[in-house]
């Protein structure tokens, strides 16, 4: 039997020393190679996609917009259009969960959406103040730089959807709406609001919470304003099962409390039941509650479900 000049053990204690001298000389060479190759890295390019900024006259502020058109031809009407809220970060998966859309539609005969990405002028995925001025409905008692939906819809509608058209030509009655969160709660004000707006309406994880429940409000003449309509929209609520309760396995935190009050899942779920009661209000009203998702992550396969329900 051979002998070997280490032990197992001092192999492994000494492991560092022995084999440094090897590694070190390695690493330093691909650490210089990497950098003569610096060059050669370029930023991502997501296909199919362009941006620009936007300034509004209507709400004095600057807008980060987000553009996916389907390279398939556009059907007799029009390309439908799906407009997302949270742009920065919703824009890079609803735009590639369209392209897959758009390369099945031989096999579907689903057309897939023009994804149009409403974000901001930042690097973050998020902006925090923006959002929550533009996002929030009119609340007694509310902060000054909140509460400034209403305005923002008029961008939408009158500033951003005409600037739409000129890219592609697009489906005036396929058009839909997808926010979370505080875009969540935007959708649910602008369906009871100004239901014409949009033909499909996507809420996920909404924020029924805010201003003491004041997007409910809205339902007060709703049945009126639909009823005068040409079409029913449609309306699908989202919402992670962990939004209300924290996982069996974390640890009690301060944040319990703020779950149970806000009472994400039991708003959405009631809500859905209330409209679902109503008769034929809606075309269409769905409910899912998402397993094992919590605030955060439930916006993910909110997106999933949410293309597939309007285009379907």
């Amino acid at each position: 039997m051979t002998a070997f000049p280490f032990s197992r053990r001092r192999l492994l204690a000494g492991g560092t020393a022995v084999l440094g001298s090897t590694l070190l000389p390695l690493a330093a060479h691909e650490a210089a190679a990497a950098a003569g190759d610096a060059e050669a890295w370029q930023p991502v390019m997501l296909p199919q996609a362009r941006q620009r900024d936007m300034a509004s006259a209507i709400t004095g502020q600057r807008y980060r917009i987000f553009v996916s058109v389907p390279e398939t031809p556009a059907p007799a009407a029009g390309h439908p259009v799906l407009y997302a809220l949270d742009g920065n970060a919703s824009f890079p998966v609803l735009a590639l969960m369209a392209r897959t859309a758009a390369r099945r539609a031989g096999v579907t005969g689903l057309a897939a959406p023009v994804i149009v990405g409403i974000g901001y002028a930042t690097a973050q995925d998020h902006d925090s103040k923006s959002r929550t001025r533009d996002y929030t409905p009119p609340a007694a008692g509310a902060p000054a730089a909140e509460g400034g939906a209403d305005r923002f819809l008029d961008f939408i509608e009158q500033e951003l959807k005409p600037l739409v058209r000129t890219l592609a030509p697009v489906d005036p009655r396929r058009q839909a709406l997808y926010g979370h969160s505080f875009g969540g709660l935007c959708t649910l004000y602008t369906l009871f609001t100004r239901p014409a707006m949009f033909q499909t309406y996507v809420a996920a994880s909404p924020s029924i919470w805010y201003g003491d429940r004041v997007v409910l409000d809205g339902l007060e003449g709703f049945a009126q304003r639909v009823a005068a309509l040409p079409g029913k929209p449609s309306l699908l609520m989202t919402v992670g099962e962990l939004e209300q309760k924290r996982p069996a396995d974390a640890r009690a935190g301060s944040h319990d409390a703020a779950l149970l009050q806000r009472r994400m899942v039991d708003s959405a779920r009631d809500l859905a039941a209330r409209l679902q009661a109503g008769g034929p209000l809606l075309e269409r009203v769905r409910f899912h509650e998402l397993a094992h998702e919590d605030h955060g992550s439930a916006a993910y396969p909110a997106m999933a479900r949410g293309i597939e329900f309007f285009m379907n």
